[in-house]
């Protein structure tokens, strides 16, 4: 079957073969009188030269005009090979971290290493742990690297539920997450640490040669400096406080333990990169490189490539060149000027979901949508379409299922937008059942919290999130859902143009501008507490004796 990426110019193609043919036979007809005029065999030889250049230069105009409008026919399967490995990055968020004989200090360092690394690892399978005291997951393997930065942005030893450091239990969990993992490629556990381990050196080397055992590679890299440092305690303005004390009153010394971590890397046979080194991500990069990667293939169908287009392009060009003269070189000029100006001026048909939408109708838009679904399954954007547009219509089941399920797209837009419209399902919920209404405004705090993670700065979400609190206290009312964005040619209901932005939130909870002003003055502690129930429990205070650093 032949489609056209630009039906209208196809259509006009026989017009523009047909003007083209009349205006070059109107213009050998007065150029055979002209020749008359002048003598009789120079009638001969005008009539005879150019006889088939009229049909000739209205094929020409006729065949460009039909390449032009994009025909396309048959399928092609693409084959994608990608090859990788898996690796975790294990940061170490101690308040020992916090000293500064590295700039900006161990953490920030770290952080800023450990970031470059994720860039520069890209197609590889990543996945990120914190620890401390304790070790906690962040996230598992995955090849969205921007879920992983979005994590290290809110990293810092608050996050922490237990002080100290137990670098066992960080190389354990290194084990855990990527055991689950299959052994096709080499599998890497990367840590960043001082090397201050405040539980036992013999746990650690136990599970350092476990690792070794289970054939993961283990990379450590050294944060800090060998002469003792103290630790710099600051408020959440960064304002310099004190430094950090002991059970005694004296201030803390911390140093890089490069005992321990050579020991470590001994026991798991693995590489230490240098404190000194400037370019530690590119060190690890260099290491990582050594290793087998795995060959992992993807394949898909699509519509032809619109190459016939081409063929028909150069065809035309070709018969245009049997007859050119001063005026039909003009004339082409012209029609290939003009012709793309129509091409660029054609839009595709708008489908049933938008126009529905359009006209304010938001029940036939989700039925449409659910319809195009059906095609899409795997195309989150067409999910955030219908979950909205249910929204929009009073549809919550409908709407909560499918906004969940775009919630956990890949990509971070899509996945503010899931969130900020279902925190509006549960504001709107809130409302309309006072028996759940707690129950109701808890799942759209949870979700305008996680939509904060994503974009901290975002003013509607954090309007609607103190609304959420408000309403707990008080009356308020939710604003509109936002619009499902349109499809992307070819794709019906599906992605690749980005959502447009939620509409920002008016203040019908009944805040005045000062009360919102106040509410925006207060968001920074407010993410902080976002960030630290996202990513850990409030950190407990250490029994006496116990070191939490």
């Amino acid at each position: 079957m032949i489609t056209f990426d630009a039906p209208v110019v196809g259509a006009l193609a026989p017009i523009v073969a047909g003007a083209v043919w009349a205006a070059a036979a109107w213009a050998r007809r007065a150029r055979l009188r002209r020749a008359a005029a002048w003598s009789e065999s120079t009638a001969r030889i005008a009539r005879a030269a150019g006889r088939f250049g009229a049909p000739a230069l209205g094929l020409a105009a006729g065949l460009a005009a039909l390449a032009l409008s994009g025909p396309r026919w048959g399928e092609e399967r693409i084959v994608t090979e990608t090859r990788g490995l898996d690796l975790v990055v294990a940061i170490d968020i101690s308040r020992s971290m916090l000293a500064e004989d590295a700039k900006p200090s161990r953490l920030g360092r770290a952080l800023r290493e450990a970031r470059r690394l994720v860039q520069d690892l890209d197609g590889d399978r990543l996945g990120l742990t914190t620890f401390a005291g304790a070790s906690y997951i962040l996230s598992p393997l995955s090849v969205d690297g921007s879920a992983l930065t979005l994590y290290l942005d809110a990293l810092d030893p608050d996050v922490a539920s237990e002080g100290g450091t137990h670098l066992a239990a960080a190389i354990s969990q290194g084990i855990d997450v990527l055991h689950a993992s299959q052994e096709i490629g080499d599998r890497v556990l990367v840590i960043f640490t001082d090397g201050e381990g405040h539980d036992s050196l013999g746990g650690a080397l136990a599970e350092a040669r476990r690792l070794a055992g289970l054939g993961i590679h283990l990379i450590v890299v050294a944060e800090g400096g060998r002469e003792p440092a103290r630790i710099p305690v600051r408020d959440d303005r960064g304002t310099f406080v004190a430094w950090q004390q002991d059970a005694s009153g004296n201030a803390i010394g911390t140093r890089r333990r490069d005992d321990v971590l050579s020991a470590i890397a001994d026991a798991a046979q693995g590489t230490i990169v240098a404190a000194e080194l400037p370019d530690q991500a590119g060190a690890v990069r260099d290491l990582v490189a050594s290793y087998k990667r795995a060959t992992a293939t993807d394949s898909r169908t699509q519509r032809g490539r619109p190459r016939a287009w081409i063929a028909l392009l150069l065809a035309g060009l070709v018969l245009a060149t049997q007859t050119l003269t001063r005026r039909t070189a003009a004339l082409i000029g012209v029609l290939l000027v003009l012709v793309p100006a129509v091409a660029a001026q054609t839009q595709r048909p708008r489908s049933a979901a938008e126009k529905a939408w359009d006209q304010g109708d938001p029940r036939a838009a989700a039925a449409a949508y659910l319809a195009d679904l059906k095609i899409h399954q795997d195309d989150d954007t067409a999910w955030y379409n219908t979950g909205t547009a249910a929204l929009a219509a009073g549809d919550p089941a409908l709407a909560r299922s499918s906004l969940a399920r775009a919630a956990a797209s890949l990509d971070p837009e899509l996945r503010f937008r899931a969130l900020y419209n279902l925190g509006l399902l549960g504001l709107l919920r809130a409302r309309a059942d006072s028996a759940n209404r707690e129950t109701y405004l808890a799942d759209a705090e949870r979700a305008y919290r996680e939509a904060l993670l994503l974009k901290p700065f975002d003013t509607a979400a954090k309007w609607n999130l103190e609304l959420v609190n408000r309403m707990r206290g008080g009356g308020g009312q939710a604003n509109k859902p936002s619009p499902p964005p349109p499809p992307s040619p070819g794709d019906g209901g599906g992605g690749g143009q980005p959502p447009p932005p939620p509409p920002q939130a008016g203040n019908s909870g009944g805040m005045s501008e000062s009360q919102a002003d106040q509410v925006l003055r207060s968001i920074g502690q407010e993410e902080l507490r976002t960030r630290r129930d996202r990513t850990g429990r409030t950190r407990r205070a250490a029994a006496a004796g116990v070191k939490d650093w």
